[in-house]
């Protein structure tokens, strides 16, 4: 047993050794192997800085973007002055540069290329110019609101947003409501579009859980202008629960 683990783990060293050299070949997509300089607060020294939060209003949104935030933030849970919690109808969903946590050939991999790793949804990083949004779950109603604001780099038909950009929005949308139960992967999103969406215009999607049946979950969205009276588009998605150590072991 400690021969077999011998070879597991000079297999390792060995895929780990020729990733390093790779990089130092291919200089542009090559990432820092050495951990982040710690940061000092309060006398204290944290060995990692807490992700940005790129969901939270930035100067480029749009006055009915900002509205529609606070409107929903202020259903979420708060703190009150004694220091109470009360719960709220709703709760925000961070919108974090995530790292990557599971990767095919296991933990080893992943911190070399964590440190790069992004959401899609989070590839630009210029306010405005791609994509803006917040998420917030009802987890009792089984509903998600996305607010998005997309920007002029999602650019399709002249003027208008790429139809391509729009699915990665309902992906997102859908696929957080889906996840809430645990780990899940899309297995079918199906799009109707029904009339553009204007560069830089904000749209609220509202989606939710049609039903469940074993490892499926299906849901629906609608994404409409910000007071409802225009339907842009309409989707329905199915997705199937996971097993993370599937990922890991790349099964």
């Amino acid at each position: 047993m400690a021969r077999g683990f011998g070879r597991v783990f000079s297999g390792v060293k060995r895929l780990v050794t020729l990733s390093v050299m790779w990089s130092m070949k291919h200089p542009i997509y090559s990432v820092s192997l050495r951990r982040p300089p710690a940061r000092s607060m309060a006398g204290f020294s944290l060995p990692f800085s807490k992700p940005h939060d790129f969901s939270l209003p930035n100067p480029a949104w749009s006055p009915e973007m900002l509205q529609l935030y606070n409107h929903y933030n202020g259903m979420c849970d708060v703190e009150t002055e004694g220091g109470e919690k009360k719960e709220g109808k709703w709760v925000r969903i961070p919108g974090y540069n995530r790292i990557l946590k599971y990767a095919t050939g296991g933990v080893y991999i992943s911190k070399m290329i964590q440190s790069k790793a992004r959401l899609f949804t989070r590839n630009i990083r210029e306010p405005g110019a791609g994509f803006e949004y917040a998420l917030f779950v009802n987890r009792k109603e089984q509903k998600c609101v996305g607010i998005w604001q997309l920007g002029h780099l999602l650019e399709g038909p002249p003027g208008h947003v790429h139809g391509g950009a729009i699915a990665t929005t309902i992906d997102t949308v859908t696929g957080c409501l889906a996840s809430l139960s645990g780990a899940v992967m899309t297995a079918n999103l199906n799009i109707n579009y029904r009339s553009p969406i204007q560069l830089g215009s904000t749209v609220v999607m509202e989606s939710v859980v049609d039903k469940k049946e074993g490892r499926k979950t299906f849901v629906s969205c609608k994404v409409t202008s910000p007071d409802g009276t225009k339907l842009h588009t309409e989707a329905t998605a199915l997705f199937l629960s996971i097993d993370i150590s599937q990922l890991i072991l790349g099964r």
